[in-house]
This record gives C-alpha cells, structure tokens and sequence, in this order.
C-alpha cells in the first residue's frame, strides 16, 4: 500500500500520470460495483466519468492517503446514487437480456433481479462487500454508519436472498468472508 501513499502524494502535487495509475489500480473493481448497482451500461459509463473526474478535482481534499480507495468508494456510491434518483427504475425482461452475459445470462439476471429486490442500503452494502471487497469497516467509512449497522445489513441481505431466492434451490450464500 505504500505505493498507493506516494502515488497519491504526487498526484496532489499535480503529477496527471500518477493519478492515472491510481485510478487503473482501482477501475475493474469500481467498474463492477457500479455494473452491480446501476444495472445500466450508460449510467455505469456516466458513475466512472464523474467519479473519477470529481476524485481528480477534489483529490486535495483527502486527508489520509491511505484511505484513497476508500474515498474512491464514497463518491462512486455518491455518483450511483445520485443517478438511481433521477431516473424512475423501470426495465423490461428484453433489458436484462441484453445486459446479461451469454455464458450465464440466466443466472445473470436472476441475481440482477434477486439484488434488485433489496432494500437500497442492503444492496449497497452486499455489492461493496462482494463485489468490491470490502470489510465491514471500510463499508461503513464509506457510507458513513458504524461496522455494526453494516454487519447487520450483510447478514440481513443475506437471509432476505436466501428464503426469498435460494431456498428452492439449495444454494447457499458464501458466509466465509471476513
């Protein structure tokens, strides 16, 4: 992580090419959590452009360097969520055809439509723990509620897709992380 520090450390002091490098560290994982919250490529699209434009405007703002993917984090879900409240979340069965993936685009959908059925604030919470990687503390540092509340949110999230979802299947949701 000391590399992050000191690309962040120049980057602050005006170096375009060490913010690029920041920013390439943390694109895939951004990228997906977006994907995951948005269902939307041109929302996902629009999510990454203001993000990473706003981290570069306000880089100077942020007071530990260690935190910057965390920072990262916040204004990404900001973003998301500022754009999940402008738009009316209608889409049509054609829409998660389209956006599934050939492979799997069934099992796709169904988890599309599975985290989609959570409340806002569980969803968040699942996607930044699954899909970003996330500790509990992290999570709650970016969405500015203790580790507690975010533990609970998991567990809730995770128990709502399991007797919603899963029973008749027999999947069983991953509870060996962190």
């Amino acid at each position: 992580m000391s590399s992050v520090k000191s690309l962040v450390k120049k980057a602050k002091k005006g170096d375009g090419e060490a913010f690029v490098s920041l920013v390439k560290q943390y694109e895939n994982v951004l990228f997906k959590t977006a994907n995951r919250l948005l269902n939307n490529d041109e929302d996902v699209a629009d999510a990454m452009q203001d993000t990473i434009l706003s981290a570069y405007e306000r880089l100077h703002t942020l007071k530990n360097d260690h935190y910057f993917h965390t920072w990262m984090y916040k204004i990404l879900i900001n973003k998301c969520n500022t754009l999940l409240n402008r738009r009316n979340k209608v889409t049509s069965f054609d829409e998660h055809m389209a956006h599934g993936r050939a492979d799997s685009h069934f099992t796709s959908i169904e988890l599309e439509d599975a985290l989609d059925s959570l409340p806002p604030d569980t969803k968040t919470a699942l996607v930044l723990y699954y899909i970003a990687g996330l500790n509990n503390r992290e999570i709650g540092e970016v969405l500015d509620v203790p580790a507690g509340t975010i533990k609970s949110r998991i567990s809730r999230g995770k128990q709502m897709l399991r007797s919603t979802y899963y029973k008749s299947e027999g999947a069983v949701v991953n509870e060996s992380r962190r």
